[in-house]
C-alpha cells in the first residue's frame, strides 16, 4: 500500500486514533521511550519523527508537529484526513501573559484567539472562534484534579509571530484576559472542526510576557512531565 502524504512514511494503520503532539520532534522521541511500552517509529521524513506504541495497553501515537500554524496545519491535517487519527492533542510551552499565570502552570486552551488568517480559506461569512473538543477538555481537568495538578482554563493566544514588529501587541491581547501565547493551537483547532474530529491543547508556562522569568532545563523538565501525565491519562 502506498503512502497518502510526502510529508510523512506511516502505512494506514500505523498511527493509533490518537496523537500526542509536542512541537519538537526530538520531545516526540523523548516521549516515546520514556512513557511508552513496545515502540515503533513509522516516520523519518524532514527527521518530523513519529511513534507508535501503548500506555497502560492503550495504543497511542507521539509526533512532532514543528512551529507555527503552517507546520503543524500540514501535520494534524493529514494525521485526520489521511491517517484516521481521531483526536490530537497538543502539548507544548508558552509564554504566560496575565498576571494569574505563574511558571509552571499549566494551561488548557479551551480557545484559541489568533492573528493569523488561517481561518480565510474557509471563505465564511465571519469570524470563526477556533475551541477544544468538550470532552477531551472535561477529561484533562478531571485527570489533572486526580493526580493533584494545578490547571488553569481558557483562552491562549496562537500567534503567527514570534518577534512582532508590533511592542504593544502582548498588551492589548492582555486586556482581554488571554492567559498565555503560543504558535500552533488555532490551527489545530481549526483543522479538527473541519474535518469533524477532536483536539486538546495543554502547555506548560516556560517562561513569562511581562515579568521576563523563565525556567531553567531542569524545572522545565518536571513541569513538562505533568503536562505528559495528563495528556496519556486521557488516551
Amino acid at each position: 500500500m502506498s503512502i497518502p502524504t510526502p510529508h510523512n512514511e506511516a502505512k494506514i494503520g500505523d498511527i493509533a486514533k490518537t496523537v500526542l503532539m509536542p512541537g519538537d520532534p526530538l520531545r516526540a522521541k523523548f516521549i516515546a521511550e520514556t512513557y511508552l511500552e513496545d515502540v515503533v517509529c513509522f516516520n523519518h521524513i524532514r527527521n518530523m519523527l513519529g511513534f507508535t506504541g501503548t500506555y497502560k495497553g492503550k495504543s497511542v501515537s507521539v509526533m512532532g508537529g514543528g512551529m507555527g500554524m503552517p507546520s503543524i496545519g500540514i501535520y494534524s491535517y493529514e494525521l485526520y484526513n489521511f491517517y484516521e487519527v481521531n483526536n490530537i492533542i497538543r502539548i507544548g510551552s508558552a509564554g504566560g501573559i496575565t498576571e494569574n499565570v505563574k511558571l509552571r502552570d499549566i494551561v488548557i486552551g479551551m480557545g484559541a484567539s489568533t492573528n493569523s488568517n488561517f481561518a480565510a480559506q474557509y471563505k465564511l461569512p465571519g469570524t470563526f472562534a477556533p475551541i477544544a473538543d468538550f470532552d477531551l477538555l472535561r477529561k484533562a481537568v478531571e485527570v489533572a484534579e486526580r493526580l493533584g495538578i494545578k490547571t488553569i482554563v481558557g483562552n491562549i493566544l496562537s500567534s503567527d509571530t514570534f518577534y512582532d514588529d508590533n511592542k504593544e501587541a502582548n498588551s492589548l491581547w492582555k486586556k482581554m484576559n488571554i492567559l498565555a501565547v503560543e504558535m500552533e493551537a488555532a490551527a489545530l483547532y481549526m483543522n479538527a472542526a473541519r474535518a469533524g474530529k477532536k483536539a486538546l491543547c495543554i502547555l506548560t508556562v516556560s517562561d513569562h510576557v511581562f515579568t521576563g522569568e523563565s525556567l531553567p532545563a531542569a524545572d522545565r523538565q518536571l513541569s513538562f512531565h505533568e503536562m505528559m501525565q495528563i495528556a496519556l491519562e486521557i488516551v
